[in-house]
């Protein structure tokens, strides 16, 4: 209750709740104000793992360890003393797979990690295995930085926009490369979402800026393939590409307007630069829509005909023509979205609704407002 009264202090009220057990002894004004049946309870914990509920923590004592199943729940925070079994039921509720999410991270108040290997009655090599103390990964971050600035050795990392990403996919310009590259990066991620916001990372931000980017933009059009090695990138470090970017690949991505004339002109005259351009912007494409089935196909194909570039298997000008033929339907395909997207909803809606006697005025409103809506509208 305490902590309920501290938390109300900096958080809305509907951000916490308490998970109690009432008994007989209590007096009938707690149990009136605290007590939760079963149904209740598993209300709550449905609110909790609602990423759109205002509820962000729920204050329990030897309560949730069974039969609590909460993917969203990322950090505990522990200000009793917990052992064995107890304290791996605990931790292991961090560490539910979830989107964004790459680790489950633990606050320890009350000194339950200072003897690990003590708290969890397993051999010490198998205790490390489950829990790692955030000095031991500050340690690890200089050597994991180093080790994935190699990919890229000679490399002018001053370079900026098109140019600085262009050298940086050239130094790493096969699928063995790529894929070395991004097991090195997926590790120095995992370790910097771990540590942020810790200040040591201000020391290694530039590098590790610089090194996000790049690994944003090798990254396979497909979902399906390198499913291991190619992850999204977590919430720190996409916060810290939207916030850093100044004239990078994602602002020439927006002002590179895929249109019949460009990829005529791609065609008419190969250039490897506006080529490997047009290649960004349809990956970018693809990744906006990636839950439709038909842009998924599209982007098998293009990884399928970067593969067939690299392997040597086709020449440069037939890579170009076939580029530019994924293009054109990448256009037709927006262009069919476009015909059935919801944009033009209200149209729909009238048309359902219209008998002889709605007045013509109002056939005309509804098309205006759907024609500006359409010319507005904005992904998401």
């Amino acid at each position: 209750m305490h902590y309920k009264e501290e938390l109300d202090k900096y958080f809305p009220t509907e951000a916490s709740r308490i998970v109690i057990s009432t008994s007989a002894n209590d007096d009938f004004e707690f149990k009136q104000k605290w007590a939760l049946d079963k149904s209740a309870q598993e209300k709550v914990v449905d609110e909790f793992n609602d990423p759109h509920s205002e509820l962000k923590f729920i204050i329990v004592t030897a309560k949730l360890l069974t039969g609590f199943d909460s993917p969203i729940l990322q950090t505990l925070y522990l200000d009793k003393s917990l052992k064995d079994h107890t304290l791996l039921q605990a931790i292991c509720r961090t560490n539910r797979l979830y989107p964004h999410k790459t680790f489950g991270r633990i606050v320890d108040y009350f000194g339950v990690f200072d003897d690990a290997a003590k708290a969890l009655e397993f051999n010490e090599e198998s205790v490390k295995q489950v829990i790692t103390n955030l000095s031991a990964l500050k340690e690890q971050l200089p050597e994991a930085i180093r080790e994935t600035l190699a990919h890229f050795a000679g490399v002018d990392r001053t370079l900026e926009g098109f140019e600085g990403l262009e050298a940086a996919q050239n130094a790493i310009n096969s699928n063995e490369k790529k894929d070395a590259f991004a097991l090195d990066f997926k590790y120095l991620a995992k370790l910097w979402e771990s540590l942020s916001p810790d200040n040591l990372l201000n020391l290694y931000q530039n590098d590790y800026k610089w090194l996000a980017q790049v690994y944003e933009s090798v990254k396979p059009a497909s979902d399906n393939i390198g499913k291991l090695l190619w992850l999204s990138l977590g919430a720190q470090t996409t916060q810290l590409i939207h916030e850093n970017i100044h004239g990078g690949d994602v602002h020439i991505l927006e002002e590179y307007v895929l249109d019949a004339d460009v990829i005529e002109d791609i065609f008419n005259h190969p250039d490897p630069k506006k080529t490997k351009q047009l290649e960004r912007v349809l990956v970018k494409r693809f990744q906006k829509h990636a839950d439709l089935p038909e842009f998924k196909k599209l982007s098998e194909l293009l990884e399928a005909l970067r593969d067939k570039a690299e392997k040597g298997l086709i020449s440069s000008i037939e890579f170009v023509k076939e580029l530019c033929k994924l293009a054109k339907e990448t256009l037709q395909a927006e262009a069919a979205l476009q015909e059935k997207s919801p944009q033009a909803a209200l149209t729909e809606l009238f048309l359902e609704l219209k008998t002889d006697q709605t007045p013509a005025v109002v056939e005309r409103i509804v098309a205006d407002i759907d024609a500006i809506v359409r010319v507005v509208r904005f992904p998401g």
